[in-house]
């Protein structure tokens, strides 16, 4: 590796000359004094950086000792690195074990900093050499470091707009949770003088939130890229799903690893197939990797099994029976017939009373969104309703498992409640509500839509509408109407689409439900409209959490 060890030498000798405040000056020219002495009050140079191919790992340790670097530097994964090359040359990430070592230089003054060596081992004859002879050519990855000196997310947005105001484009970035810091890249300026293509800002600390609007604005500027990765996104949907279907979460910890031969042990799953799993789904955050192995992130440990309020059941709807509807999706928008339908033959309620086993998982995919529901219990109309003289009643419609209804008569003991359900999701909801221990408040009829209880004080309609096309929506409604007494509420939970067309889960779920139900999300104008032929007006409309909504009617 004689062309790397030589840019080595180079980069370290860089890094022993440059100060903080000449170096911004060359890297962004036309920084004025005011500007100059906010970026060196809240960031200093920290390193040079390069990738190096080694054909082996001891040949990077002979370089570095003959460049009087420490060549014992810990080694650790390079998530950033080795996603860029996954996206450069759409490789497998399994393919590109990228390690990044720190070895210490001492700068001006005696002040410490690193060479970042990146390295990726291309033995002779390797299909990787390709990529190693072009990574050379290009630099990608050699870089310029700044070090954020205690990052905030004001700092942090700060110091990007003034780089991005001086001509550095960003250039991508990421989290490593391996060392829990935040890279954002840049493109260096096209004035630049610094000698580097692109320089790099570090935050330790997890900073995705400020991140996020960085990496935005680097992928409008790389279509081609932005565009991958949306078509992969159904690796990342069946990714979840086999982590959830093989129950790996369980077998995991969010506060200590198990390392991969272990764990591919308890779940009965191949080690190596499963570490390429576990890698992918560190890329997303699900997992993290340490010296101990792989653990669950908070992320992660949603899909363990015994977690209240579990999404696996989500990840296995999703990832099972609807993503294989979702298939037909282009037959929904060509025809008008429910993929669904089209895939199975007939729609999915009847498809799932069927196959009791997707019943009762669709049942509980329905419960894990239960955090939508939680500012419910605290609405006006139903704390009006606990502060009455006399006990009222809620009547849940289609009230499934039961989830919604125990929240309310949870938070409000004076209240009773009554479930509107198919026979055999009954059953379910009444052993819910009774361990929860207000069974005794609550009684059940078995029916459909045409058989609303008559005589209650606030009517609930949780995510019900949107299952079903406009005619049948006014005749749900109409039935509860006819059961409503004068002085009774109407709660309607959905998710309503933005009049304005902003970024909502409304909107994904609208083409869900077009291509898997034959139903769709509406907005608030369209909801009152469906109200008002059913003899009801919409009062109001408060939101609620995952981008769900409550609709207040009255007749």
């Amino acid at each position: 590796m004689p062309g790397d060890a030589n840019r080595l030498r180079t980069a370290v000798e860089f890094v022993r000359e440059q100060d903080t405040a000449s170096l911004l000056s060359l890297l962004l020219p036309g920084l004025d004094g005011v500007e100059l002495r906010a970026l060196v009050d809240h960031c200093r140079f920290a390193h040079a950086a390069l990738l190096v191919f080694p054909p082996e790992p001891q040949a990077l340790h002979a370089v570095l000792t003959d460049c009087g670097l420490a060549a014992d530097a810990p080694s650790l994964p390079s998530v950033v690195v080795r996603d860029r090359l996954v996206m450069r040359y759409t490789r497998d990430a399994a393919e590109l074990e990228v390690r990044i070592l720190r070895p210490a230089v001492t700068g001006p003054d005696g002040k410490h900093r690193t060479v970042e060596v990146f390295s990726l081992t291309v033995p002779p004859g390797s299909p990787l050499a390709d990529i190693a002879e072009h990574e050379r050519a290009l630099q990608h990855e050699a870089h310029l470091a700044f070090e954020v000196v205690r990052p905030d997310p004001l700092v942090l947005r700060g110091l990007c707009a003034i780089f991005a105001r001086h001509g550095a484009v960003p250039d991508g970035g990421g989290y490593n949770p391996h060392e829990d810091g935040t890279v954002f890249y840049f493109a260096s300026p096209a004035d630049s003088k610094a000698g580097y293509r692109r320089v790099e800002l570090y935050a330790h600390g997890d900073h995705r939130d400020v991140l996020a609007a960085h990496l935005d604005e680097h992928r409008a500027r790389q279509p081609a890229e932005a565009l991958l990765r949306l078509m992969t996104g159904a690796w990342t949907t069946q990714a979840l799903a086999a982590f959830a279907q093989l129950r790996v979460p369980d077998a995991m910890d969010t506060d200590r690893g198990v390392g991969v031969e272990a764990l591919a042990q308890v779940v009965g799953a191949g080690p190596t197939n499963l570490a390429t799993l576990l890698r992918y789904l560190a890329m997303l955050g699900v997992v993290t990797e340490d010296a101990d192995g792989f653990r669950l992130s908070g992320l992660g440990a949603l899909l363990r099994a015994d977690l209240p309020g579990s999404m696996r059941p989500l990840a296995l709807m999703y990832g099972g029976p609807f993503y294989q509807s979702f298939a037909g999706l282009g037959h929904t928008v060509r025809t008008g017939q429910v993929a669904f339908d089209h895939h199975f033959g007939e729609n999915h309620f009847d498809y799932f009373a069927r196959h009791p086993e997707l019943a009762e998982q669709f049942d509980q995919s329905m419960a894990a969104s239960s955090r939508m529901f939680a500012p419910l219990p605290v609405h006006p109309v139903v704390l009006a309703a606990n502060q009455a003289p006399t006990p009222r009643t809620v009547v849940d419609v289609a009230g499934g498992n039961g989830e919604l209804l125990g929240r309310i008569l949870a938070a409000h003991p004076r209240l009773r409640g009554v479930l509107l359900e198919r026979p055999h999701v009954i059953e379910a909801a009444r052993d819910l509500l009774d361990a929860g221990g207000y069974g005794d408040r609550c009684t059940y009829q078995a029916g459909d839509f045409s058989d609303v209880p008559p005589g209650g004080d606030i009517y609930i309609l949780s995510r019900v509408l949107h299952d079903w096309d406009d005619e049948r929506c006014r005749e749900i409604l109409r039935h509860i109407s006819r059961a409503m007494p004068a002085h009774a509420d109407l709660l309607i939970v959905e998710r309503v689409l933005p009049a304005d067309g902003s970024a909502s889960l409304a909107t994904s779920w609208d083409l869900h439900m077009m291509c898997n139900v034959g139903g769709r999300e509406r907005r608030a104008d369209h909801y009152a409209q469906l109200l008002g032929d059913a003899q009801l007006t919409l009062v109001g409309c408060s939101p609620l959490p995952l981008d769900g909504s409550v609709l207040h009617a009255r007749k």
